[in-house]
């Protein structure tokens, strides 16, 4: 893998990585951007103890913009975009639009690939170990800025889930803060430590692998299951069998076989609905083979990472989530009353129907 690091027109950071080591990276970006300015502020709820992040200047951010004119495509034919490259493996920026920027954190575009009608499902193994490496190396680089509490990556995929830009990319955010969630789960744990001087994360991976009804793929080195009490309708936790606080502290043999484990997972995402009714259609651009013939399932893939000054950060596990909000094929799993309004969810899928239908369309 080779990095390279060159700014954008208006001074935010670009990176290259390459799989290729005789990669040459030297096209300057050539638009007339003004500096970016943000209005990114932290408020803290007094009442629910959170952080909430107002960021006013996204409102102005590209919204579904032609193919022809996205982004996040390589620069070609005269067209310039974000990467002034004409081609690419993976590709790392600040971004333009930032929901926290400057003493509030920060904000980077992560993008799989250079294909426009590509998916992260459709990488190679060594493509899918490239963003891995990138999603590490953003992730030590990041924990040294001064005020970063936490680094979480991200992806959004699907128009239902939000996404504003189609090309396969996620995202980076680098907290000021641990986030509410992150610090939940921190609280059970040291609280089962107390009480049983266990660690909640192993128990919780143990119980799974000896009950067996929610297990969806299993490796040497990660496992992946539908949770016991999964908030989603199609929900999945992967977790390497060797606790980890963060993506810097996973070995080499992780490493080798995390591509193979989570392009199957995904692919198995693609084919929930896949003859229930259509799903989301056809994939746009798909030519033969298995993108033209699958459904692309909208869903969300979250790393959870230990925060960096967390107290007993060693007993927090990386993993991460991955659940859709379709429910059915053509129906959308709302978070209406119960869940917005007291953040109590109600799952309309067993975990266990789930899991036996992932692991009904595993790969043959």
């Amino acid at each position: 893998m080779k990095k390279t690091t060159t700014r954008l027109a208006d001074g935010r950071e670009l990176i290259y990585y390459d799989l290729r080591d005789d990669a040459v990276r030297g096209e300057r970006d050539p638009r007339p951007l003004d500096p970016v300015a943000t209005a990114a502020e932290i408020r803290h709820d007094r009442l629910l103890g959170d952080s909430v992040a107002i960021a006013s200047h996204r409102q102005a951010r590209t919204y579904h913009p032609p193919a022809d004119e996205c982004p996040l495509c390589p620069s070609r034919d005269g067209r310039l975009s974000e990467i002034p490259a004409p081609d690419y493996d993976v590709a790392v920026f600040e971004n333009r639009f930032p929901s926290l920027a400057g003493d509030s954190g920060r904000c980077e575009v992560v993008c799989f690939t250079p294909d426009h009608d590509a998916s992260f499902a459709d990488l190679t193994e060594e493509q899918a170990a490239l963003v891995l490496e990138a999603w590490t190396d953003r992730t030590a680089e990041l924990s040294q800025l001064p005020g970063v509490e936490q680094v979480f990556c991200f992806e959004n995929r699907g128009a239902e889930i939000g996404v504003t830009l189609g090309h396969p990319h996620g995202q980076i955010y680098a907290y000021p803060f641990v986030t509410p969630r992150t610090a939940r789960m921190l609280t059970s744990v040291a609280a089962h430590r107390e009480a049983t001087g266990g660690n909640l994360f192993d128990e919780t991976v143990a119980d799974e692998l000896a009950d067996g009804r929610r297990i969806v793929l299993e490796g040497e080195h990660w496992v992946v299951f539908v949770p016991y009490a999964a908030h989603w309708p199609y929900e999945v936790h992967l977790y390497p069998k060797r606790r980890v606080p963060d993506l810097l502290a996973l070995d080499d043999a992780a490493r080798t076989e995390f591509p193979q484990i989570y392009l199957e997972v995904l692919r198995r995402f693609d084919r929930i609905f896949a003859g229930r009714g259509g799903g989301s259609g056809a994939v746009p651009g798909g030519g033969s083979g298995e993108r033209a013939d699958t459904a692309r399932t909208p869903y969300i893939a979250a790393w959870h990472q230990a925060p960096l000054r967390a107290e007993h950060r060693g007993d927090f596990a990386l993993h991460l989530e991955l659940f859709t909000i379709r429910r059915t094929s053509g129906k959308l799993k709302f978070l209406a009353g119960s869940e917005s309004g007291m953040n109590v969810f109600i799952n309309d899928v067993p975990p266990e129907a789930a899991a036996d239908r992932l692991r009904e369309v595993a790969s043959e």
